[in-house]
């Protein structure tokens, strides 16, 4: 009997130890990360520049003869049709009809090089939004707008005997959509270097005739340097070359006229990533980590977007006192 109940009884008494032991759970509380959307949206990175940009107005004629009158602005018109000259041949063909005299000076674009060029600049403000993926790779898009200033044409060839003109339109505003494509090639501390691309269409607004307008697909190659002052938020300066033409029909004799203007842009702005965790409701809540309020997690409510932090314990005091200033320099600094 003795021996039946020493082995009974020990049995019974470890099934009780584990009935009495209290649950974790009592204790820690399952914590409820960000919602479906509030992920989605953290994975975007928006961003915003301005600069200044410089581009070189140039058209090229093709069968088309430019005669200069004794007075007045160069014109041009069809060899086959010489009673028909046309003006501002820019934005909007403007048709007057044409008495030629023989003293007066004419070239062939067929059998002569001739032309005109034009320096322009362009004031752009730039939006984008993109998705970074492999911590390397993005993929999105943009809108621009841009004010454009173009300054008077002059030939470029046959400069005594070809007058400058100025077009009818200086400035209009040159609207920009594309997509957006790059990859991350190289990093240096906090600093980041990129290739970009965009790709896409403009639009030259009201003042042209944009019924007569053919216009190319828009290119743009830059490298951008980021530097990154939080996980949240970076400044870059953005150098870029942008390349792009349209065509100015004239309907009536079949004929166009193309414009080049390729730009440089030099473009500073910052972008901004939307956080994963919503900021800590509680005023008076210090914690510099990642952290929970019942069962929701929230981030810290003290970093400063514009400087870098670790969500694990939190920098916003990396250095203690006696590391400042004059007390860097001294035996005991307390």
């Amino acid at each position: 009997m003795a021996l039946l109940a020493c082995v009974v009884f020990p049995a019974h008494a470890q099934k009780d130890n584990r009935d009495v032991s209290i649950p974790l759970d009592h204790f820690y509380v399952e914590r409820q990360g960000p919602g479906i959307f509030r992920r989605m949206l953290s994975k975007l990175t928006f961003g915003l520049s301005t600069g200044y940009g410089s581009s070189s107005f140039r058209h090229t004629f093709n069968g088309w003869v430019l005669y200069q009158p004794a007075a007045g602005n160069p014109v041009l018109y069809n060899p086959a049709n010489p009673t028909q000259a046309y003006t501002n041949w820019f934005n909007r063909v403007a048709s007057a009809p044409l008495a030629i005299n023989p003293a007066d000076f004419q070239v062939n674009s067929d059998t002569a090089a001739v032309g005109f060029k034009s320096r322009a600049f362009h004031i752009p403000l730039r939006a984008t939004v993109h998705v970074e993926f492999a911590s390397r790779y993005r993929i999105g898009g943009g809108y621009a707008v841009e004010y454009t200033h173009a300054s008077d044409f002059k030939p470029t060839n046959y400069a005594a005997s070809i007058r400058p003109f100025s077009p009818a339109v200086s400035g209009f505003l040159l609207k920009k959509y594309f997509v957006l494509a790059g990859v991350s090639f190289y990093r240096y501390d906090n600093y980041l270097f990129s290739a970009e691309l965009n790709f896409g269409g403009f639009s030259l607004g009201s003042q042209f005739d944009n019924a007569s307008v053919k216009k190319s697909m828009l290119i743009n190659l830059a490298l951008p340097v980021e530097r990154e002052l939080s996980e949240y938020f970076r400044v870059f300066i953005r150098p870029s070359f942008e390349i792009r033409n349209f065509t100015l029909n004239v309907p009536e004799e079949s004929r166009s006229v193309r414009h080049r203007f390729n730009a440089f842009y030099l473009n500073i702005g910052a972008t901004y990533r939307i956080p994963e965790l919503p900021r800590c409701f509680e005023p008076k809540c210090r914690a510099q980590i990642n952290h929970a309020h019942g069962n929701r997690e929230y981030r810290s409510r003290v970093h400063p977007i514009w400087k870098k932090q670790n969500p694990h314990y939190g920098e916003n005091y990396p250095n203690l006192i006696r590391y400042k200033g004059k007390n860097k320099r001294k035996l005991n600094p307390y």
